[in-house]
């Protein structure tokens, strides 16, 4: 059976941190590893964790370089076939989440798979905001700003070994850099789930606003340069647009 190892994040988030880590000890599916990565939280966090220790396989707190330092931290720690990556303001849909993940895997025989994530409201998890359809996979789907919602995206341990991890140069949208270089770039199989895996509450670092929007599109823009890809400027211009039809359905 395929292990998987759940990573989480955390910075000061007691309100939340809870409602994470019981929507990944709630799984059905029994060969799950449970990461916690702490960055040295001061508010009543490390207290809520404690109270679930028995169920986490690794906790480390420790300052780190941001939140994609963290997730590397982490990456590096697990020992499951898969990885995937939960942050703390976010929970799992349903309590078989991660065996429909597994089965995913199983089936199709691929390195990695997405599914859709809804966005709720941040204190009711039950009030949708925005559904978050990803669709089949298309490799010119990118060109059209398209992107898997990272904290349904579930990847083969071996394929960080391959083709590395976040890149810490992209402090906003280091997760779409490692999703272009791993899919389009590398090629890396992959599988779509069509249902909701996470819920994740509105708001955190990449909120709506003009200038984080250019701030975005500029790093998505240098993804492509890095990873030696031809870059469409009409790319750019697609994706945000794309999150604004989302609210629209």
């Amino acid at each position: 059976m395929l292990k998987i190892s759940i990573v989480t994040v955390v910075l000061n988030n007691k309100d939340y941190i809870e409602d994470c880590i019981q929507s990944v000890i709630s799984q059905t599916y029994p060969f799950v590893e449970y990461i916690i990565m702490d960055g040295g939280s001061t508010d009543g966090t490390l207290d809520v964790i404690k109270k679930y220790r028995e169920d986490i396989a690794i906790f480390i707190s420790e300052s780190d370089e941001g939140i994609y330092d963290a997730m590397n931290k982490g990456i590096k720690a697990a020992t499951g076939d898969i990885i995937g990556i939960l942050n703390s303001d976010d929970v799992y849909a349903g309590d078989n989440c991660l065996a429909t993940v597994a089965a995913c895997f199983a089936e199709n025989n691929v390195d990695s798979c997405f599914a859709d994530l809804v966005y709720v409201d941040a204190d009711n998890i039950d009030k949708q905001v925005r559904y978050w359809q990803a669709g089949d996979y298309s490799k010119n789907n990118f060109k059209r700003g398209w992107m898997p919602p990272h904290p349904t995206f579930f990847v083969r341990r071996s394929v960080y070994e391959e083709y590395g991890l976040f890149n810490l140069n992209f402090p906003l949208t280091a997760d779409y850099e490692l999703m272009l270089r791993f899919l389009y770039k590398n090629n890396v199989s992959t599988s779509y789930i069509p249902m909701c895996l996470v819920k994740m509450r509105s708001g955190g670092k990449c909120h709506p606003g003009l200038v984080n929007t250019f701030n975005n599109m500029k790093e998505n823009y240098r993804a492509w340069k890095v990873n030696g890809l031809k870059a469409n400027p009409l790319t750019f211009l697609l994706k945000p647009l794309s999150k604004t039809i989302q609210y629209v359905k």
